[in-house]
């Protein structure tokens, strides 16, 4: 009797390999868009218009910090953004360079729509002081208006002064005035007017915010 042959054994089935999701990932899920850019800080912002102009106008270093009466090191550290001057210090650089705050802190063209809508207006910040442009800068332009915002105790680094002519209304709080060796305590209501020429500073000296409108010609903030 003959014996018949048993069919060959199947092999093993063999498993494919599976890919493994990234870390983090599900499998399948559809690669993410990198991030954006961070938008630049106002410090570096501030640093590379203040840059730009230095060169614009030719001075070095040493020569903007003899003209605008500070440390080489302090315009330095303000171009590399790692440093946030006081109002009077920036007002001191954008005289000796011919300009003003305005077109060294701001990187918005100035609207084409005359109205400035309540919470749309650019704020620039200085420690305890801010200001609300009501104006923005732009090539020509003689008026410049902003409502400066004054944190009680907060004040002014000194007096500056400087060429034209400047009006003030007192919205909220209270403020010491300074010009030159006089000085006025002014509340919500009062309005002032002075030439630039004359030294000028203020402090809070009450216990809330205050708030002036605050108008001056040609621009220099």
């Amino acid at each position: 009797m003959k014996t018949k042959n048993a069919p060959p054994a199947k092999k093993p089935a063999t498993a494919k390999p599976v890919a493994r999701a990234a870390p983090g990932k599900a499998a399948g899920a559809p690669a993410r868009a990198a991030a954006p850019p961070a938008p630049a800080s106002p410090a570096s912002t501030l640093g590379l218009k203040l840059r730009h102009a230095r060169l614009v106008a030719g001075y070095t270093l040493l020569q903007l910090s003899h003209k605008a009466g500070c440390s080489e090191s302090l315009i330095s550290k303000l171009e590399r953004g790692h440093a946030t001057p006081s109002f009077a210090m920036l007002h001191r650089l954008a005289v000796a360079l011919d300009t003003n705050i305005a077109a060294l802190t701001s990187d918005e063209a100035p609207p084409e729509s005359p109205v400035l809508r309540l919470g749309e207006r650019a704020v620039i910040k200085s420690g305890g002081i801010a200001l609300e442009r009501l104006v923005l800068p732009k090539r020509g332009g003689l008026l410049q208006a902003n409502i400066h915002i004054v944190s009680p105790g907060e004040a002014s680094d000194g007096q500056i002064e400087h060429v034209g002519e400047e009006v003030g209304y007192v919205l909220e709080g209270t403020l010491e005035l300074m010009l030159g060796e006089a000085t006025y305590t002014i509340g919500a209501g009062d309005a002032f007017t002075f030439p630039s020429s004359v030294p000028h500073g203020y402090r809070n000296v009450g216990t809330d915010v205050a708030k002036v409108l605050w108008v001056n010609s040609p621009a220099t903030f």
